[in-house]
């Protein structure tokens, strides 16, 4: 087990130094440009492949830092150049999340390399486990897949939405419901391969923020996939199923369903996006503040303005010591007693979106107009108290880990 600890290594220190680069030199420049064209950015994706940080190998090896931080790193840094296009980079990286935490070796050996392609052909992947009625709520969602065991198919049926990628994925990863009778306990996970019949892309969402990302519905009509498509497995689901039943009778302890599993292992991950994208509109704050002058001298010689700096970057330093707790806990299987995790989440949304509004304010009228990125920063940081559980969610998880009641 690693200790912890604050200090990055010389070789953390080089892969920060080398994904701040990239950030500052290809993701800042093409910032502006996707966010108005509200299309992924292919050119951007490409060059993070050439360079290799768009690809298996690079994941793997900061999902793996024994450290925990090597994830939380990568991501403050890509999101300080840019939600958006930073979002495009690392969304596969949610499927193969899902697949690493349900998958067998073989699925996550067959499936991870085909989200991300090569440098001359870049695929991404799909996470697809909200739906219209369906988003907080996990237990009330709808799409089914039921097992056609003559032919060893599943049939999958439904619509998905907010799916990050959803529709132009090479490889979408689909939550469905394979037991209604147990509610969010029957639920389990799906490869649909590249081309398969019935898998389509519906709405496309234009977005208040993270533009350059592409966001859709995922409709499955009659969806067939082999029974290797389903993640861990139809033996490990029937046991997981079975005890969900036992435990249901008993009224006995929660049973974690997949899609769960996928967020669970993300949030803090969501967090250092959350303190990339905060620590970007406070470094423009703060050069515009010691730069821009009223009444013949800066405006940071206002306590008014250099207290907002104070606590936007005490609050951005504490929302990253709550991720790297909370990434350095999971890596070194450390449980969430405390629900550190969604923790770490809930406070770096928070900070995300209360950072950058005032970093319009410092700005004041140039905050708000697309000259400066600020406003731009500002329509990013609202989805971090969205996605991957809203801010209300996370809450009512900390909650329950810490009173052990059923609150609601």
């Amino acid at each position: 087990m690693a200790e912890f600890t604050m200090e990055l290594s010389d070789e953390q220190k080089e892969v920060r130094d080398w994904l701040h680069g990239f950030a500052a030199d290809v993701i800042r420049p093409a910032a502006a440009e996707w966010d108005e064209r509200e299309e992924t950015p292919w050119p951007v994706i490409q060059e993070a492949a050439k360079v290799g940080i768009y690809s298996l190998d690079f994941y793997a090896q900061q999902y793996f830092d024994p450290t925990g931080l090597g994830i939380p790193m990568a991501m403050e840094e890509l999101f300080w150049g840019d939600a958006g296009i930073a979002l495009s980079i690392v969304g596969t990286g949610l499927a193969a999340v899902g697949v690493l935490a349900n998958g067998t070796e073989e699925q996550i050996g067959t499936w991870i390399p085909q989200m991300y392609g090569d440098a001359s052909d870049v695929k991404v992947a799909a996470f697809c486990s909200s739906e219209p009625d369906a988003g907080s709520d996990v237990a009330s969602m709808r799409t089914r897949a039921v097992y056609d065991e003559a032919k060893d198919e599943w049939v999958l049926n439904g619509t998905k939405t907010w799916a990050t990628n959803g529709g132009i994925a090479n490889v979408h990863v689909v939550v469905a419901v394979v037991d209604p009778d147990l509610g969010s306990k029957g639920h389990a996970s799906f490869i649909i391969p590249p081309g398969t019949p019935g898998c389509s892309q519906g709405q496309k969402f234009k977005k208040h923020g993270i533009r350059a990302s592409h966001t859709a519905e995922v409709v499955l009509d009659g969806v067939r996939v082999p029974g290797s498509c389903l993640l861990g497995g139809k033996e490990k689901l029937d046991e997981r199923l079975a005890r969900a039943r036992e435990k249901a009778k008993q009224g006995g302890e929660r049973v974690k369903n997949a899609a769960m599993a996928t967020f669970e292992a993300s949030r803090p991950a969501v967090g250092a996006m959350a303190v990339g994208t905060a620590r970007a509109a406070y470094e423009v704050a703060l050069d515009y503040a010691t730069t821009r002058e009223q009444f013949g001298r800066p405006i940071i010689d206002n306590q008014g303005v250099a207290f907002q700096l104070a606590d936007m970057r005490t609050q951005i330093d504490a929302a990253r010591l709550l991720v790297w707790r909370a990434s350095w806990m999971a890596v070194n299987g450390k449980p969430f007693t405390a629900a550190e995790g969604s923790m770490s989440k809930l406070f770096a949304s928070e900070t995300a979106k209360k950072v950058t509004a005032q970093a319009i304010q410092i700005l004041g009228g140039n905050g708000y107009t697309r000259e400066y990125p600020v406003e731009r920063m500002h329509r990013d940081a609202a989805i971090y108290t969205i996605f991957e559980g809203t801010s209300e969610i996370q809450r009512l998880v900390i909650a329950r880990t810490l009173s052990g009641m059923p609150i609601r």
